[in-house]
């Protein structure tokens, strides 16, 4: 008997940029078939994304999605009217650290993300307008991070120095150990959230609310946020173009994003569990 007998997925926690839509934002009409036949089969599916909650509203009504979502990488999970179930804000003292870490680096932009806004200061850098294409709205502009900081969802540094943020992200890991998350959710993007706040964790709650065994669960993505996710799901599937140490995180790797590697993932490890 295959395990997928033993232990039929009944929950899916999906990743969404570079895992169900392609480099340009565009969702794909097989990866919508897909969602839709594993909604219409009775498995659960929802997001869990680095972006705001905010932004993930349109992705609610894309999918029809009629359960929790994570936002801020875990760090709010909010119900699908956009009401909060659950929020984790960074403590200050990281946000703090963080803040100091990334102002000192001319090729990293600071943002953070609190209030329900995405907050930035003067002078606007390259990577805004990809950020504002990829949420749907724009920054607002403050003189100071400092009132803030006692509700921050998330610190974003972003840079085309891709390498650099390597460098930071192992530089501020040990700055921040026990109290923050530290991951690159892409390339180019930096996060730092809450200890909680982290799609493995989002993936908990929202199965327990659910009803739903870990081992009854599959998570799919492509980013260093995703791994978090891995590891607690019962099956883990990484996209064809994710970093190596990426992969090697999960029990499966499909396709990449342009070649609609979730919808395969969906088809044939779900869907038709056993049909080579």
């Amino acid at each position: 008997m295959s395990d997928a007998a033993i232990h039929p997925i009944r929950f899916i926690l999906s990743d969404v940029d570079g895992t169900l839509l392609h480099p340009d934002h565009r969702l794909s009409q097989r990866t919508a078939d897909a969602v839709r036949a594993l909604r219409d089969s009775g498995v659960f599916f929802s997001l869990a994304s680095g972006r705001p909650p905010k932004a993930m509203l349109h992705l609610i009504e894309t999918f029809g999605i009629d359960v929790p979502v994570a936002g801020f990488n875990g760090g709010t999970l909010i119900n699908p009217d956009g009401s909060i179930l659950v929020a984790h804000h960074l403590p200050a003292e990281a946000a703090l650290v963080t803040l100091a870490l990334f102002s000192a680096e001319p090729d990293v932009e600071t943002w953070v993300f609190a209030d329900g806004d995405w907050l930035r200061r003067d002078p606007p850098g390259l990577m805004v307008q990809r950020e504002a294409d990829g949420l749907g709205y724009g920054p607002v502009v403050v003189d100071s991070f400092e009132p803030y900081l006692d509700r921050i969802d998330k610190i974003v540094g972003a840079s085309l120095n891709s390498q650099r943020l390597i460098e930071l992200e192992a530089q501020l890991q040990p700055k921040v150990q026990g109290l923050a998350h530290v991951s690159r959710s892409q390339p180019v993007y930096l996060d730092v959230t809450a200890m909680l706040a982290n799609k493995g964790e989002a993936l908990k709650t929202i199965a327990a609310y659910l009803g739903v065994p870990l081992e009854q669960t599959a998570a799919i993505g492509d980013g260093g946020n995703d791994p978090a996710m891995f590891q607690v799901a019962g099956l883990s599937i990484a996209m064809g173009q994710a970093e190596e140490a990426v992969k090697r995180e999960a029990s499966v790797v499909t396709a990449s994003n342009v070649e609609d590697g979730a919808a395969q993932a969906f088809e044939r490890l779900i869907l038709s569990p056993g049909v080579q």
